[in-house]
């Protein structure tokens, strides 16, 4: 009797206690959104217009690519804080369209992110360890650097999944477009800071 009375009295709380959704993504998680946002569109930018267009002989080319390589490892390491940070923290509930297979696609997609990121990441580095970039360009060693990356099948797969990334990352820039002026469901307020509770 005792124990029944305890479970309803619980119940009695709870069902009197308003419940409380969240709005926004954990500050942690924005920060690292729009930070990891500025990094990537930078490395592309960096890979795609210095390092591509630089010669491996021109003196140049190890400060580029130093830049390059630190920012790579820099993205694989805040895209891991990331990741454990958005399976810690409380999330807004998924934002729907009226499309069902959209709504299947989204959470592949989101997550996909992470997988091509982490692959970009990946082979950048073994290309690097293969041709010995880490003795050259940080430690200075002197050594001249490969006639050409190309000949690396590591090298060939991270520009296409830069390629792959930069795509992503324009379809990502449309579709939360097209749910905050079209649906107008207010979805960039999520990944910005303010109140993350409502009754």
């Amino acid at each position: 009797m005792i124990e029944a009375a305890n479970i309803a009295g619980a119940r009695a709380v709870e069902s009197a206690t308003p419940k409380r959704r969240v709005s926004r993504y954990h500050p942690l998680l924005v920060t690292l959104h729009w930070v990891l946002a500025i990094l990537l569109v930078a490395a592309l930018i960096v890979g795609y217009f210095l390092l591509a267009a630089t010669p491996n002989t021109d003196p140049r080319k190890i400060g580029i690519l130093q830049l390059h390589m630190a920012g790579g490892m820099l993205i694989l390491f805040l895209m891991i804080v990331r990741f454990i940070v958005r399976v810690c923290t409380l999330r807004p509930a998924d934002a729907g369209t009226k499309h069902p297979a959209t709504n299947r696609i989204a959470p592949l997609v989101h997550y996909g992110f992470y997988v091509v990121v982490a692959l970009t990441a990946t082979t950048g580095y073994a290309t690097g360890w293969i041709a010995g970039l880490p003795a050259i360009v940080f430690a200075h060693s002197g050594e001249p650097l490969p006639a050409t990356f190309m000949m690396y099948p590591t090298r060939v797969a991270h520009g296409y999944l830069a390629a792959l990334l930069a795509g992503a990352i324009c379809l990502h820039v449309i579709a939360a477009f097209y749910h905050q002026f079209v649906v107008k469901d207010a979805l960039l307020r999520r990944m910005f800071f303010g109140r993350r509770f409502q009754r």
